[in-house]
């Protein structure tokens, strides 16, 4: 089973107030973990990449379902858009999910 960290529960819980909402977004996030596997992922861990896309989707479920659609998803750049691309990211990761 794919893991969500508590403090990135607690982050979805504190952008997606709604709890089956919250529900769906964990879900969407495993969903997209697993469909990328081990070798879709070299190089970025699990949280880091599933904390890329809740902070890019800014509390908004549809924005979050479109970044982490894999059609869509190049993680990369949404790495880069939400600052977790640079080697000071656990640093800024400690800020957005404390």
């Amino acid at each position: 089973m794919i893991e969500i960290t508590e403090r990135l529960q607690r982050r979805i819980r504190r952008d997606f107030s709604d709890a089956k909402v919250a529900e769906e977004v964990e879900s969407s996030l495993r969903l997209m973990v697993w469909k990328l596997g081990p070798d879709g992922m070299v190089g970025v861990g699990q949280e880091r990449l599933m904390a890329a896309v809740v902070i890019d989707a800014r509390g908004d479920f549809r924005r979050l379902r479109d970044a982490a659609s894999l059609e869509r998803l190049d993680w990369r750049d949404l790495l880069v858009a939400t600052h977790l691309a640079d080697s000071d990211y656990p640093q800024y990761l400690d800020q957005e999910l404390p």
